[in-house]
């Protein structure tokens, strides 16, 4: 199998590259969208699901942090089977999962409030429970998907071969918002029009699910008796290349910042700003979008800009080298979050925010490349999930502090709050650290050889 690559960089690579996969890459992609798809329609409006279900900002931001836990779990696993037992029953189990994920959060109002010996169950830790369920393919299929990239391309192209997957599964994080803000729009109430949502993201994951059981071909896969386990993870961790080390230090930073933030995106638009659109169109007339509504469309803006400039940039980074354009994106990442919460509640200001902050997506796969080029041939899976584990382990409070300095830590002892948080603060925190683990890869970060 093999991605064809254009001399020529244009923002139709990775579909053109796309057309041109064969067998498991192809059906790799097909899932992954699928399931960018499902995620993207539902994921970025779960904060404020959560909120209208009576969750605090404190526990939204915990929200994010479980989503952080659970990614740095998940990975290891997945890049492990990819290289070591095949994939075929495991991606089949994991899609199921995930779909299980979307009709648990659909469902979740349904159980209403109850009491379990003193404990009061309020319904949206259901979306806690959904999250354990629906993060499962999407960080399941990471190592896989490093590593069949990596067999794919050579050295010296990785980032347009990244740019190829990315700009195909990037796709589905621009369909997924805005059919999402299509069916909001269709109810005033956004619990019932989210649940138009999450009753189309079910039916994806079902569809996805079944297709990638039965065109994956497993005939390829090598079977062994067993993973080695932890020492084999400690191994993988101790030999991570040493190009990776800089690169993941700024990296963390930046995702730590970024975590800190990500799931009140959606709040600052809808309650902090309380910014909507009105619109008038031919033929139907002033046409007046929630702010719900709106987001789904800003996210939209955000990925068309993504699209754009990936592709480009990889090219690009064959001149410059992998440095440079990883550091670009992730200084979009860092100053992203003060700019949102300082902006004035203007929804033409807002799009342009959002297709600023569609930039940090030029940077992605001469990221990816400078993870897995250093890596043997042969454990492209391992290297990816270890620097991801690593990486995401740190990260994982980085949502529960966020939501501590963004609406305040109760006090579990008494009264008032052991933290007295603030929107503005905690965007602003995020932003520093951002900038910190930015500036530290441009001082200490290497660059791959292949591109030097």
């Amino acid at each position: 199998m093999g991605l064809l690559m254009d001399e020529e960089a244009s923002p139709l690579d990775g579909y053109r590259q796309f057309v041109t996969l064969s067998g498991d890459v192809f059906v790799l992609s097909v899932a992954m969208f699928a399931f960018s798809l499902g995620f993207q329609m539902t994921t970025r409006f779960l904060p404020e699901y959560l909120r209208v279900l009576g969750a605090s900002g404190f526990v939204i931001g915990l929200f994010g942090t479980v989503g952080n836990l659970l990614s740095a779990l998940y990975p290891y696993p997945g890049g492990a089977v990819s290289d070591r037992i095949g994939s075929r029953y495991a991606l089949t189990l994991f899609g199921a999962a995930s779909t299980l994920g979307f009709l648990l959060w659909a469902i979740a109002p349904s159980f209403g409030t109850f009491a379990i010996g003193g404990l009061t169950i309020q319904p949206w830790l259901w979306v806690f429970v959904g999250l354990i369920l629906a993060q499962a393919w999407k960080s399941f299929g990471l190592g896989a998907t490093f590593a069949i990239v990596k067999q794919s391309v050579p050295p010296e192209r990785l980032a347009r071969g990244f740019a190829s997957t990315e700009t195909f599964r990037r796709s589905a994080f621009l369909l997924g918002p805005v059919l999402a803000a299509a069916l909001l729009a269709l109810h005033p109430d956004f619990t019932v029009s989210f649940r138009y949502v999450l009753a189309v993201a079910v039916v994806v994951g079902v569809v996805a699910t079944v297709v990638q059981h039965v065109l994956y071909d497993a005939s390829d896969d090598s079977f062994g008796d067993s993973l080695e386990g932890l020492s084999q993870l400690r191994s993988d961790l101790r030999s991570l290349p040493s190009t990776l080390r800089p690169l993941l230090i700024g990296d963390t930073l930046v995702r730590f910042a970024n975590g800190m933030v990500y799931v009140f995106f959606i709040i600052v638009v809808t309650e902090f700003l309380d910014v909507g659109l009105s619109l008038s169109l031919p033929g139907v007339g002033g046409v007046d979008l929630a702010p719900a509504t709106f987001f789904g469309l800003l996210l939209g803006v955000e990925m068309v800009v993504a699209l754009v400039v990936m592709a480009p940039a990889a090219a690009l980074a064959e001149r410059v080298g992998l440095k440079p354009v990883v550091a670009t994106g992730f200084a979009v990442y860092a100053i992203f979050p003060v700019l949102l919460i300082s902006a004035p509640p203007d929804p033409v200001v807002l799009t342009v925010l959002f297709a600023f902050s569609g930039l940090r997506f030029a940077g992605l796969p001469a990221h990816k490349a400078l993870i897995v080029g250093p890596a043997e041939a042969d454990a492209g899976g391992r290297v990816t999930g270890a620097y991801y584990l690593l990486r995401n382990l740190i990260v994982i409070p980085s949502g529960a502090l966020g939501g501590a300095l963004y609406g305040g830590l109760p006090n579990p002892f008494g009264a008032g709050q052991l933290i007295a948080g603030a929107p503005t603060l905690a965007f602003a925190v995020a932003t520093v650290i951002g900038l910190v683990g930015t500036g530290y890869f441009l001082v200490a970060g290497e660059e791959f050889t292949a591109y030097q």
